[in-house]
């Protein structure tokens, strides 16, 4: 039997603490800091997403990363040489999420 993920709401109501920290601490506070831009900050957490087999959290920074600039092409470009260090299948899966993700996109 195959399960649905929870929605991000879902996720919300059940730990609201959680989610208030995520979006006032990470999003409000670390993602907003000077020394990286966006753009570098989305780069940086895709290619760690992507070596940590972290392919829940993937497609919202793949579309994080769009919105911040990164081109198909970069993408692709981080998940070959990531290839490399992280591992075949952690770069071949995230080559398929990226490409679902961006076909989401169009």
């Amino acid at each position: 039997m195959t399960h649905q993920q929870p929605t991000l709401d879902q996720v919300r109501e059940f730990a609201p603490k959680l989610m208030e920290v995520t979006d006032d601490v990470l999003f409000g506070d670390i993602w907003e800091r000077e020394g990286l831009s966006p753009r570098e900050r989305s780069l940086i957490v895709v290619a760690t997403l992507t070596a940590l087999y972290r392919t829940n959290e993937l497609p919202s920074h793949i579309k994080r990363a769009i919105a911040n600039g990164i081109s198909k092409e970069e993408l692709a470009e981080v998940f070959t040489h990531l290839a490399f260090y992280a591992g075949w299948p952690c770069a071949i899966t995230a080559i398929r999420t990226a490409i679902v993700t961006l076909e989401d996109l169009e």
